[in-house]
């Protein structure tokens, strides 16, 4: 099955599928004017006019095709050929939601990622600039802010995702294929949905309200005219909408507005720690009748699981009350808390339950992340490293337990790009000496070798290469 932004694709394709018929059910004349007008078109009107549409331009340089430097191909078209890169405008679609009066607009992040120009058309056909508040890539959020000249803006309320429940109906906003505002109607079909790749926090609101290319970024709207997420993917095999999409929960919308609206930055709590699923094996085997929870496997010293009390072999089931099912559902619920507060961990320890106060900290950047270009006649020069902290690893979408020395940058040129060194590498070991920060790093490279014995930790992996000389 293919995950696909929803407005990037570029074509799709209508699907029809056939049913069985259903069993006759008992028909019954409306008994009722507003039985026979039953209708969405009020809930429509007050919501489509806070639905907006997104326009992005972007200069991209068209290559130069090496065809041109061959004489052969000359011989035929003559010296009159472009000899420099050519720029075109590449231009682009979505959807986006007013949020505040004062035109603060959310929309996906990969709307308008890269844009030169940003163009928000509102319900009432009026174009204006829109300025870059903040984007969030890990979140794939994205927050605008527009001029309507001090004129109030039509906008909605977010609501909390935990009380929507699957079946809920719900309607996507939004302007597909570039039509026009849009309106499909649906189902809540799944809740806390993991969707890889589409963003760092996979816990989203499955619908199959129909969503199309264009409608990334759009309003997944509730009965009562609230917000409940932001449209942002589809799972698809012809480009269309085939009754998955998935739109990011309105918590989360919640949290990086709050970031977006205080200095433009976001700090999110970290856990200080890590977990897995609980399976029925590991389940059966500590004495549980069900799966369900996280296991808490690694701890990190001093961090804020460390001091709410927590083991290793504890199970978290839930955060302030909310079920916690998996390591998703943990990251999702600790990273839509605020700063500076502290989040009740419901625990099972050994088949007692416990109440814990986890606080809700900022990531430490402990030790300094102390970033250096290293040089000299050794096969790192050229690399620029830093020490991972939570703090780091939180910024690069690490895992915030991973310690040691990490490459930022590799000049190409330079030994360790020609040794293929990547930004990412994790350096563990060079001649046998673990690496455990940057000082620790200069210290090995300053010592003369004919020989050099490098490890690297990449995506997972452990690599080991030989360089001679």
């Amino acid at each position: 099955m293919i995950r696909i932004p929803i407005s990037c694709l570029l074509a799709a394709t209508l699907a029809g599928w056939s049913a069985a018929p259903a069993p006759a059910a008992e028909r019954a004349v409306p008994r009722s004017q507003a039985e026979i007008t039953l209708s969405y078109a009020p809930l429509v009107k007050k919501t489509a006019p806070a639905v907006v549409n997104i326009y992005t331009r972007r200069v991209v340089q068209t290559q130069r095709s090496p065809f041109f430097n061959d004489p052969f191909f000359r011989q035929f078209f003559g010296d009159n050929l472009p000899t420099a890169p050519r720029e075109r405008i590449q231009n682009s679609l979505g959807s986006g939601v007013i949020v505040r009066a004062d035109g603060i607009v959310v929309t996906s992040n990969h709307v308008i990622e890269k844009a030169d120009q940003i163009t928000v058309v509102l319900s009432d056909r009026r174009e204006l600039p829109a300025e870059v508040v903040l984007t969030d890539a890990r979140t794939d959020i994205a927050v605008l802010r527009i001029d309507a000249g001090g004129k109030k803006l039509p906008y909605l309320k977010l609501r909390s995702t935990d009380d929507l429940e699957v079946g809920d109906l719900v309607l996507a906003i939004g302007n597909p294929f570039g039509v026009g505002q849009t309106v499909t109607g649906g189902i809540v079909s799944a809740l806390a949905r993991a969707a890889a790749g589409v963003s760092d926090f996979s816990f989203f609101i499955q619908t199959d309200a129909a969503i199309n290319p264009g409608n990334s970024g759009g309003a997944l709207v509730t009965m009562d005219g609230r917000l409940a997420g932001i449209n942002t993917a589809i799972y698809s095999r012809s480009g269309g909408s085939q009754g998955i999409g998935f739109a990011i929960p309105a918590d989360m919308v919640r949290a990086v507005l709050a970031g977006a609206l205080n200095d433009a930055r976001i700090v999110r709590p970290w856990f200080g720690g890590a977990g897995q699923e609980l399976t029925a094996d590991v389940a059966r085997s500590i004495g549980l009748d069900r799966p369900g929870g996280v296991i808490v496997t690694e701890i990190h010293r001093g961090g804020p699981a460390a001091r709410a009390g927590l083991r290793v072999g504890d199970v978290i089931a839930a955060i302030n009350g909310r079920e916690v099912a998996d390591p998703n559902a943990l990251r999702f619920r600790i990273a839509t808390l605020p700063v500076g507060e502290a989040a009740a961990l419901s625990v099972l320890r050994q088949g007692r339950a416990l109440s814990l106060a986890l606080p809700l900290e900022a990531p430490p950047e402990t030790p300094p992340r102390d970033a250096t270009e290293l040089a000299g006649r050794n096969p790192f020069a050229g690399a620029t490293v830093a020490n991972l902290s939570p703090a780091l690893a939180d910024e690069l979408s690490l895992d915030p337990m991973q310690r040691g020395v990490i490459v930022m940058k590799v000049d190409r040129r330079a030994p360790a790009g020609r040794i293929g060194i990547r930004p990412g590498d994790v350096v563990v070991s060079i001649n046998g000496a673990e690496i455990a920060t940057v000082d620790s790093l200069e210290a090995v490279l300053r010592r003369p070798a004919d020989r050099w014995t490098i490890s690297v930790r990449r995506d997972g992996r452990m690599l080991s290469v030989v360089i001679e000389g």
